[in-house]
């Protein structure tokens, strides 16, 4: 799919993975909506690259539809685009130090990650239904967001794990799902990233985790991130899977 001319819409547009993203797409020609829980940073990267903010919590139906209705009116031809990069990872573990941990702190992660990931999906995926198809028959593209924890969960990451995992496991439901309207449906399982969640740490952390990547021996950059959705949007045979962008990174147990 051409990106010069379509519109597309990032969730948690405003940091990290997701401004690179929007940034690399509003560079291609792409008119991008930002949506981000952060209303001033969304307003800030929208401005910056001639895009459209939106205050969207991915949890919430209502103002995703709203951000997507932003989408939809921005180009004649409709949404083509979703990217969802939103998510939390707050660590814990499955037992804390004076009982279980409780219930209610997984399911803040997980609704975010996995069930903001589908309500995200559901509402963009409806409104690319409604596209003229291209000439190869493409109606629109989703990318989202999983992680390597998916496949190897550090101890203290049972809701992050559990949560990107469900990400991984929807793809290829819903890319079968929504191949008759023409619509393609990817995720990224990112290693270790130079975001705003682990720019908190010590140097000599951040040179410890970069030291564990076998090649290229440290963090991944958001661009490169934003560079790999790029090509798959341009790249109509890839639907359906999960890419790992690690640097072959195997997460250790902690």
């Amino acid at each position: 799919m051409e990106i010069e001319g379509t519109a597309a819409i990032v969730f948690g547009g405003a940091s990290g993975l997701g401004e690179a993203t929007a940034r690399r797409l509003a560079a291609q020609g792409a008119t991008v909506t930002v949506a981000d829980i952060d209303a001033v940073r969304a307003a800030v990267v929208a401005d910056a690259i001639g895009g459209i903010p939106a205050v969207a919590d991915v949890t919430d139906g209502k103002s995703v539809q709203a951000a997507v209705d932003a989408a939809v009116a921005s180009s004649s031809q409709g949404l083509r685009v979703s990217v969802c990069c939103a998510g939390i990872g707050v660590p814990m573990k499955l037992l804390g130090r004076e009982g279980p941990t409780p219930l209610e702190e997984f399911q803040k992660t997980i609704n975010v990650n996995l069930v903001g990931t589908i309500n995200v999906l559901r509402l963009a995926a409806w409104a690319m239904t409604e596209n003229e198809p291209n000439a190869a028959g493409e109606r629109g593209v989703c990318v989202n967001t999983a992680s390597v924890a998916a496949y190897e969960g550090q101890i203290g990451q049972v809701a992050y794990s559990a949560s990107k995992g469900g990400v991984v496991a929807i793809t290829v439901p819903v890319a079968r799902e929504l191949a008759r309207f023409g619509i393609r449906v990817m995720a990224i399982a990112p290693g270790l990233f130079n975001t705003p969640m682990l720019a908190a740490l010590p140097e000599d952390a951040k040179a410890s985790l970069s030291a564990s990547v076998p090649f290229p021996p440290r963090l991944g950059e958001p661009s490169e991130y934003a560079g790999l959705v790029e090509h798959i949007i341009s790249n109509g045979m890839l639907n359906g899977e999960v890419v790992r962008l690690d640097g072959a990174i195997r997460m250790a147990p902690r």
